[in-house]
């Protein structure tokens, strides 16, 4: 029997999970089984806690359906639990270094107490500070409830205590289903026990969570909390505590409910009132003989709610009441031409068979984008498709796409009627997410390097990427979010933080990798000008942070001269850049302008690049990868990465240029081992790419299919890529 069961309720915290188990594996006190509770075992919080299970004996992934909330996974967990003492961590937080041989040293002191109550701090998702609430006054060793009554155990959250298992069972203490179970879970808890102890060591460090806790978001929800005081106030009064003992317990769990009512905006509208009566008649029925309200206003507010004056209350809470709708109040553009007629469309009812599509903030027809609008276009023809462009970049459109030229008329009117809006970057500042609006986040590439608000401590990332409070502002309004692999739902998770939903559909854009035909591949190199029978080395480096203007970072006619005359390099900048090679030469094509880089991929026999992440996304191809890596340490030091490239490659890795013609002159970019490693590489990050992401994007966001209607992702091993240019020449 181990020491002690941890148990890790871990839906929707893919992204920070394996933060949790590691400080959970990583504690010099070894004695423990470690129970990640999933909501299926191929979600993403699933498929890290499989992983986790592969490599140590000590991991016992259980699957607990998520609409019961953490409780009902807590509950499944402690059923499962073979331990001594039980113990409950969130998936986002960490136990601190030495926690479980300082708890087992506290125990050992105290005996086996019913529960021991230890300290935690509290780091908010931004601000590195952190802050250890008080546990308050309690005697040294062991000791009974009565002892310290103010430790009442509602304000104590289940991730802050060690509880006998035994005496967990031996009651029959559960968590309910639903919200706010902390509250009734541990009101229950301390009126169950005889023997308590405190740990004033900080144990445990606790994320605050960007959007919160469900409790803390508006909703029918919010009249859980009082089921959860009414069942602790009720078996409080079955067991005739003692006023010493009802007083703090009573004024604990009203001062949540108070918190809750006195801010209307976390209740539905019509359900005000009745959520302030119910309260009320709580109040009245359960006050402790002798209670006293609270001096100040929170004292006003117990006398309100026990004389059921909800006028009176609310009027109290006006002010409150008005800034929170002024914060609700939608942003406008700033473009003063614009502003009236926005505002006024904005008074329209939304279009239900409006889109609107955007890439790379309107450089032109690219990316997810277009292939989802390509897609719409036959499985919804209904709906009006609207592509925005920059004024240079109109060209750039197929003529039988109808678009909308950035900044015009247009282009305010579609926005602020469209249904539908998505994107694989953001849409401007002003832009309003309207009720009922859908707004897709398709994003434009598989992260390497550090996204979102994973840039901030990096400061030359940071200085340019702007604003993060505007970047936030922006992703709040994203109802999904796509993703390509299981690594990247991770990655968007932290970088990020939102309550948007994660489809794992793939990349639309990478569907044509699975589609195109041989006569495709033929015709896309005859447009790019590749000679008949060269082979093709498309040559992508990506963005430097620190560098202004393109540099190929490569000496290209140099790299041809090396490798021979059976050699031509394609070469593609960033999307920053409108043009690569200041000087071209007869092998060396220039095709940063070429409107669509899959098309460049499929004409490629072989890809070069350093950290960018179209290598993601022609690994799909299942063709040679070289990675040159010949500033990786500076890279990695300034732009900040999620993990080793050097660890784990899609191919070979080289340092110097010499090392890079030297693999293409032997043949070795190709080998045997090359193939290996890239088979490993595509297991990882070829995950949900199978050639019907596009589809699959249709028919969820714009359609609104159910998710179990939608085609499922074919296995890698069944799926065929689009035929390499070598066999296409043969």
């Amino acid at each position: 029997m181990p020491r002690f069961s941890i148990i890790v309720p871990a839906s929707g915290v893919a992204g920070r999970l394996s933060q949790a188990l590691d400080s959970v594996l990583a504690q010099s006190f070894g004695d423990f089984e470690l129970i990640p509770v999933c909501d299926a075992p191929d979600s993403p919080a699933g498929a890290v806690a499989a992983a986790y299970a592969e490599r140590h004996s000590r991991v016992a992934p259980l699957t607990s359906p998520t609409s019961g909330g953490p409780g009902v996974a807590r509950t499944a967990g402690t059923e499962a639990a073979t331990g001594t003492y039980l113990l409950f961590l969130d998936g986002d937080d960490v136990l601190l270094p030495g926690a479980l041989a300082a708890i087992d040293a506290r125990l050992r002191t105290t005996g086996d107490v019913d529960v021991l109550y230890f300290a935690h701090e509290r780091a908010h998702w931004w601000d590195p500070e952190t802050s250890t609430p008080p546990l308050g006054p309690a005697p040294d060793g062991a000791f009974a409830p009565g002892q310290a009554p103010e430790l009442t155990g509602v304000a104590v959250p289940v991730w802050s205590a060690a509880y006998r298992r035994a005496f967990v069972t031996g009651h029959r203490l559960a968590f309910p289903a639903g919200h706010f179970a902390d509250v009734g879970w541990g009101g229950l808890v301390t009126l169950a026990a005889e023997r308590l102890a405190v740990l004033r060591t900080v144990c445990v460090r606790h994320l605050v969570r960007r959007q919160g806790s469900r409790p803390h978001t508006p909703g029918e929800h919010q009249f859980d909390l009082l089921d959860q005081v009414e069942r602790v106030l009720v078996r409080a009064t079955e067991l005739r505590l003692p006023a010493d003992r009802a007083r703090p317990l009573f004024e604990q769990l009203f001062s949540a409910v108070l918190r809750t009512a006195a801010h209307p905006e976390l209740l539905p509208a019509h359900r005000r009132r009745a959520f302030f009566r119910r309260a009320g008649r709580l109040h009245r029925r359960h006050r402790p003989a002798g209670f006293r309200p609270p001096a100040g206003s929170l004292g006003v507010q117990h006398r309100l709610l026990a004389s059921g004056a909800y006028g009176t209350f609310r009027a109290l809470r006006a002010a409150n009441q008005s800034v929170a709708k002024a914060t609700r109040k939608a942003p406008l553009p700033h473009l003063a031409r614009t502003r009236a007629r926005y505002t006024l469309q904005l008074h329209r009812p939304l279009d239900e068979n409006l889109a609107v599509y955007c890439a790379y903030w309107g450089r032109g027809y690219a990316c997810n984008p277009a292939a989802i609008h390509a897609r719409a276009r036959r499985l919804a023809p209904h709906i009006r498709s609207v592509f925005l462009v920059e004024a240079d970049a109109v060209g750039s459109v197929p003529k039988d796409v109808e678009y909308a030229v950035i900044g015009s008329r247009a282009y305010w009117d579609v926005l602020a009627r469209a249904k539908y809006l998505i994107n694989n970057a953001n849409f401007a500042d002003g832009v309003v997410k309207r009720p009922g609006s859908v707004h897709l986040q398709t994003q434009h590439g598989t992260p390497l390097k550090k996204m979102g608000v994973d840039q901030s401590p990096y400061p030359v990332v940071a200085a340019s990427t702007g604003s993060f409070a505007k970047l936030l502002a922006r992703m709040d309004r994203w109802d999904y979010n796509l993703s390509s692999n299981r690594h990247s739902t991770e990655m968007w998770e932290r970088a990020f933080p939102g309550a948007y939903e994660t489809l794992e559909y793939g990349y639309p854009r990478n569907d044509v990798y699975y589609t195109a035909t041989a006569d495709d591949v033929a015709r896309v190199r005859r447009e790019l000008g590749v000679p008949e029978g060269k082979t093709a080395v498309l040559y992508a480096p990506t963005h430097r942070d620190h560098s202004t203007g393109f540099d190929a970072g490569l000496d290209l006619e140099a790299f041809c001269d090396a490798v021979g005359d059976d050699f031509v390099v394609l070469l593609r900048a960033h999307y920053f850049y409108d043009r690569g090679a200041a000087r071209a030469a007869d092998r060396v094509i220039d095709v940063t302008r070429h409107r669509s880089s899959e098309d460049v991929c499929l004409a490629a026999d072989a890809l070069i690049t350093d950290y960018s992440s179209i290598m993601f996304d022609y690994a799909n191809l299942d063709r040679p990868i070289v990675v040159y890596a010949d500033d990786w340490d500076v890279y990695r030091e300034i732009r900040g990465v999620y993990f080793d490239l050097m660890e784990a490659p899609p191919g070979r890795v080289v340092r110097t240029s010499e090392e890079l013609a030297a693999v293409f002159r032997d043949g070795s970019f190709a080998d045997a081992e090359a193939r290996a490693v890239r088979a490993a590489f595509r297991q990882r990050f070829c995950q949900f790419d199978d050639g019907r992401a596009a589809e699959r994007v249709v028919r969820r966001v714009l359609l609104g299919e159910p998710p179990a209607s939608i085609p499922p992702v074919i296995p890698l091993a069944e799926r065929i890529p689009a035929p390499a240019p070598a066999l296409v020449r043969s």
